[in-house]
């Protein structure tokens, strides 16, 4: 897609779907030419266009990706969401308003016609008289330089970018739910685990409190016991508050009010895991997916619209204008004995002096168009960093958690030989009182960091643009 002013039509976008798969070389050239100018979709290889003319988009495997984590509640969470968010209403309603804007300037084209009637009395000496008249008139301007077609153009590149505007409204507000949803079921888990911890402590401190009393421990070691005990019982109100605050925020991303979804969150479910063979896509099929690049494109072609439309305005402009009419004294004889007037003009408009502003106008928009193109770059080397990102994080919360997984069995298995060996009094109970620490410590790591690496999964969907359709 060239990005020149000099020619609107030549340098007119390819359909938005076909996001050019020059823009991974345009990133290894510093995304621009050595002249100055914006590489344009016909530098592409004619393999590549031919490529890229002969795929029509599909259904992105993305789109739906959270029908593959069989996790019920997570799905019907997200579609509500995608249904009655106000976000989503919102972003629809400006969809509309684009698609009415492009009826607007299509209209232009046609000729415009008007219907008018008037009835006039007139009293003068004592006599008075009446007339009677109805008619129509037209008019139709001639669009030589091209502005009206340039104007069309612009709100259909709108209309699009709008489009794709919601379709990013989508994407975002997918993850954020299944973010929201990991973080809720993440909570849950961390509860149930300070939980057990919680009873496996209050079992210490009862046997620590019989051996007080039967003079075979101190005192100490019963308030070490104690501590310890209310250290873990102290975590889980802050839990409970963390679970009520999700709940709320899940309730309200699916437009419902904030304890809407109490009762289908109440119960504890595992924190949902997708396939762990999934397939990244290329870079240049991340910027097909996403809709902020697909958005950011179509704004380019609406700024070289704009920049013709203006240029077109400087030029002469011209009309064509017809009226005809029926004028009568009275109502009945419109019809019959009415006279007929009818006029036809045709004039041409030549702006000669106006200070300047057609001119600036033109610069105005070409700066416009500049800002367009630099927003693109931008865009694009954010998805590709924001893609980077996930599948790094990814990688490293994955082997961070099989580290945990195997520190968490050992704490285990060392934390019941430690009871074990309280009970019989072979140890001391800093042994005890350690091993206990460490369980809940790497418990509590094993499920932050599970939910982290479903996070990192839905953080790599929406960098791959999925949960959308392309249309």
């Amino acid at each position: 897609m060239s990005l020149l002013l000099s020619s609107r039509r030549a340098c007119s976008s390819p359909p938005a779907r076909f996001v050019p798969l020059l823009l991974v070389a345009l990133l290894s050239t510093a995304c621009a030419s050595p002249a100055g100018r914006w590489p344009s979709w016909a530098d592409a290889p004619p393999e590549a266009q031919a490529a890229q003319a002969a795929q029509a988009a599909p259904a992105s495997p993305l789109a739906l990706w959270w029908q593959d984590w069989n996790d019920a509640p997570l799905h019907a969470l997200i579609e509500q969401a995608l249904q009655a968010s106000p976000t989503v209403r919102q972003a629809q309603a400006a969809l509309r308003q684009a698609r009415a804007q492009v009826q607007v300037q299509t209209a232009n084209l046609a000729p415009g016609v008007d219907a008018s009637a008037s009835a006039q009395r007139n009293r003068a000496n004592h006599q008075s008289s009446n007339r009677f008249q109805v008619g129509l008139d037209a008019s139709w301007e001639w669009d030589v330089w091209g502005r009206l077609d340039a104007g069309i153009e612009a709100s259909q590149a709108d209309a699009q970018a709008s489009q794709a505007s919601l379709a990013q409204t989508q994407v975002t507000l997918a993850a954020e739910v299944a973010l929201q949803y990991i973080s809720l079921r993440s909570l849950q888990a961390r509860w149930e685990i300070a939980q057990r911890n919680l009873a496996s402590q209050r079992e210490t401190w009862q046997l620590t409190d019989w051996r007080v009393q039967a003079g075979l421990s101190t005192s100490l070691v019963l308030e070490q016991a104690r501590a310890s005990m209310e250290q873990t019982a102290a975590q889980i109100p802050q839990l409970h508050s963390s679970l009520a605050q999700a709940r709320h925020r899940l309730a309200v991303l699916t437009g419902q009010a904030p304890t809407a979804l109490e009762a289908l969150l109440a119960d504890a479910r595992p924190v949902p895991q997708p396939a762990a063979d999934l397939a990244v896509a290329l870079p240049a099929e991340t910027l097909r997916q996403r809709p902020d690049v697909r958005a950011a494109e179509e704004r380019i072609r609406a700024a070289l619209a704009r920049v013709a439309q203006a240029d077109a305005a400087r030029y002469p402009s011209f009309r064509l204008g017809g009226s005809i009419g029926l004028s009568a004294l009275t109502l009945g004889t419109l019809g019959t004995g009415a006279a007929v007037a009818n006029a036809l003009l045709a004039s041409v408009s030549v702006p000669l002096l106006d200070g300047g502003a057609a001119r600036a106008q033109v610069q105005v928009q070409a700066a416009a168009l500049e800002q367009a193109r630099s927003a693109y770059q931008a865009t694009v080397l954010t998805a590709l960093q924001e893609v980077a990102d996930a599948l790094v994080a990814l990688q490293g919360d994955r082997q961070r958690l099989t580290h945990l997984q195997a520190a968490a069995q050992a704490a285990e298995n060392a934390a019941l030989l430690a009871q074990q060996r309280y009970r019989s009094g072979l140890i001391d109970f800093q042994a005890v009182l350690e091993t206990q620490r460490t369980l809940l410590s790497t418990q509590d790591s094993v499920a932050s960091t599970a939910a982290s690496v479903a996070a990192d999964h839905v953080r790599l969907y929406k960098a791959l643009g999925g949960g959308w359709i392309p249309a």
